[in-house]
């Protein structure tokens, strides 16, 4: 059997779409179009009943969500690819270093910019709705920058975020590094030049591609 893979282009999903082509698994990719409410569709929540994506099936039905949980399952089922540090501190850092990309960068600040009308106050009027949210999202620019700045410190000079090897820490944190390119926020330099050794990796371009991005 083949993994089933539900996705939607430019989103989180991109950074374990990554992962699956490193590993050069077979894999069927559906698209989950949020704005169009694909991910409350009774068939979706039957997979997963959060709604949320990345969804990964595995080969005896089992549905894996979240990142992490996705990200931690590919490295460790497919070990060849070194995607997690067989050193037991360097694997802990890769799995603190995607919590943080994962939980504060994407799930305190882009949320505030993404989803913006999430952080609205219960029972606001329509007409006072657009007046909240500038504040709403210049909070979440602000943990973001807030957040980089964290990584920043703890990033090598050159090379991968943890060790020798891309690991899927790399690919939790290009895919925030790829949204802040996205939407004009300015990169620390060591992010910078992390997102570009990341981007330039030939699968990471042919996922891109793939998902409409050139």
């Amino acid at each position: 059997m083949t993994l089933k893979f539900y996705m939607t282009p430019g989103s989180c999903s991109t950074g374990i779409h990554i992962l699956l082509e490193e590993l050069e698994l077979p894999f069927e990719v559906t698209i989950v179009n949020m704005p169009a409410g694909d991910h409350r569709r009774p068939d979706y929540l039957a997979l997963n009943p959060k709604g949320t994506i990345p969804t990964l099936v595995l080969d005896e039905g089992r549905a894996l969500t979240e990142f992490q949980a996705i990200a931690y399952w590919l490295a460790r089922s497919y070990p060849r690819k070194r995607l997690l540090p067989e050193d037991p501190l360097l694997a802990a850092l890769a799995l603190e270093l995607m919590d943080y990309v994962v939980g504060t960068v994407h799930g305190q600040g882009y949320t505030r910019i993404f989803t913006t009308e999430r952080y609205l106050p219960a029972g606001l009027a329509d007409s006072d709705r657009a007046a909240w949210q500038p504040g709403i999202q210049a909070r979440g620019r602000e943990i973001i920058a807030e957040a980089f700045a964290v990584i920043e410190a703890r990033l090598p000079e050159t090379g991968y975020a943890i060790g020798a090897d891309f690991s899927i820490a790399d690919a939790a944190l290009f895919y925030v590094e790829f949204w802040a390119d996205k939407t004009g926020l300015t990169l620390p330099p060591r992010c910078a030049a992390h997102y570009q050794l990341v981007r330039a990796r030939p699968v990471v371009q042919r996922v891109l591609r793939e998902e409409g991005y050139r």
